[in-house]
């Protein structure tokens, strides 16, 4: 058996047809537990991540003995299983209980490499305005959650919006029923000035007032992680330098409401609006809603209904532990979910499967390509949807590891046409071939193709409470 500094490699039973290298996550840790399953030793280690306010998350794992010869893979497998927490969770505090050794190595990681300080910058200084702490103790501080009310609030005259690297959606909804809805192609990935973005969310929103009597309520989802409508990180916005993104970009929606009389205005991850979208249209809970879009986003409605103080950044959780896995060209580490579930994984997969198209092509005309070459049963496409579906199979079965799960929903572009039916079939087959226990647990859902383009702006359209409710 391969393996990668010590984390065992193991092969799936189920292969992408176009990627036979995927090694992924969930087998790794499988095997590495079932080897401790022999060890009377193994060591107990507790990981509590801190968010602000007093916010506290635990995670139990094992991990083997100095002594032993398979504890070369100890540090591997718990950065990564770090790296998903943080990304899935966030946090800027990691308490670690267990060998003081390895809670300095983890240290190290976050201060002296690329992607450590990656995820320290992002997730610590950006999201939770601290760099990351790893603090070793054997007296973690309990566990300690919140979770905010969902939205459902579609009394009134409101508009939602949906912002994507490739495209914005907006909808005008009256007491529920959509009366107005729009897509308009924008490219503001890297777009310096961001007068470009408040330019173009300003236009949809005028387009959609256009068809009210009134606007009570804006509700806006959008691609990375916004506190109180402050903007703290976000795609969208990389092209920005860093002292404009303090000076404008921050504090751009609070800007919009005031251009709208500070109407309630509430904007949220792009991923929130995924599950919550899923959550009203099915009357489920425990879902994970998965985006699969320019990026990756990722949303979750927990067992009571609500959007919880979770990150969910699903683009950058760890999903192939195969060290030549394809490198996410923002954070600089391999493997991760962006490279797996979006736009960047057709355009990856396309030479794979022997698809001709001019390299500098953008990537959604890519997939608009493929899509065609779909539409009309070409072989080569279906192996793109195929590997997709297989990936999927295997990330959702990582998941559960961090997530109570019972239902998956997935949208986004990609998933647009036939090939989204050919995703779900490839993780089911998964599920049935190396995940028994979880075949008949896990629920995959996907809405029409209205409700997939569309869906996010009228789910964010009901986020805030209208003036006097």
């Amino acid at each position: 058996m391969n393996d990668n500094l010590g984390l065992p490699l193991v092969t799936p039973r189920v292969t992408p047809v176009l990627h036979p290298a995927f090694r992924p996550a969930v087998l790794a840790n499988r095997a590495y537990r079932a080897e401790l399953n022999t060890v009377a030793n193994a060591v107990p280690v507790l990981l509590a991540l801190e968010q602000s306010d007093g916010i506290v998350s635990h995670f139990q794992t094992r991990i083997f003995p100095e002594s032993d010869t398979r504890a070369a893979g100890n540090f591997n497998y718990l950065e990564r299983i770090v790296k998903y927490l943080l990304w899935s969770r966030g946090g800027w505090r990691l308490h670690f209980v267990g060998p003081q050794e390895l809670a300095a190595r983890l240290a190290g990681h976050y201060r002296g490499t690329v992607t450590g300080r990656f995820d320290s910058n992002m997730v610590g200084e950006r999201m939770f305005d601290h760099p990351l702490e790893v603090v070793h103790t054997s007296s973690p501080p309990p566990e300690q959650r919140t979770a905010a009310a969902l939205g459902r609030n579609l009394d009134g005259c409101r508009i939602g919006f949906d912002l994507g690297g490739s495209d914005r959606k907006v909808a005008a909804v009256i007491e529920g029923k959509v009366v107005f809805s729009e897509e308009t192609v924008w490219d503001p990935y890297f777009q310096p000035d961001p007068q470009y973005h408040f330019d173009g969310i300003m236009d949809s929103l005028k387009k959609a007032a256009a068809h009210l009597p009134r606007v009570d309520a804006i509700g806006g989802s959008a691609a990375g992680v916004y506190v109180n409508n402050r903007v703290k990180v976000a795609s969208l916005f990389r092209g920005v330098p860093p002292e404009v993104f303090n000076a404008r970009v921050k504090d751009l929606f609070l800007e919009i409401r005031k251009a709208w009389n500070n109407v309630p205005l509430e904007v949220v991850n792009d991923g929130e609006v995924t599950a919550l979208a899923g959550s009203m249209a099915l009357g489920k809970n425990r879902i994970l809603g998965i985006s699969l879009g320019t990026s990756t986003a990722g949303g979750y409605v927990n067992a009571e209904g609500n959007i919880t103080s979770w990150l969910n950044e699903l683009a950058f959780v760890p999903l192939d532990y195969n060290a030549k896995a394809p490198t996410d060209e923002w954070s600089g580490d391999y493997g991760c979910g962006v490279q797996y579930f979006s736009q960047q994984c057709v355009g990856r997969l396309i030479p794979t499967a022997g698809i001709e198209v001019e390299p500098s092509l953008p990537l959604p005309e890519k997939l608009k390509h493929v899509q065609k070459l779909m539409d009309a049963g070409d072989y080569r496409a279906r192996k793109i949807y195929e590997t997709i579906g297989t990936y999927l199979g295997y990330g959702v079965a990582h998941a559960t590891v961090f997530y109570d799960l019972e239902n998956v929903l997935i949208l986004g572009r990609v998933t647009s046409g036939p090939g989204g039916d050919l995703i779900i079939e490839g993780a089911k087959t998964v599920l049935k071939t190396e995940f028994p226990e979880l075949a008949d647990k896990i629920s995959f859902h996907i809405p029409d193709e209205k409700e997939k383009r569309h869906g996010q702006a009228v789910a964010a359209a009901s986020l805030p409470k209208a003036n006097g409710k």
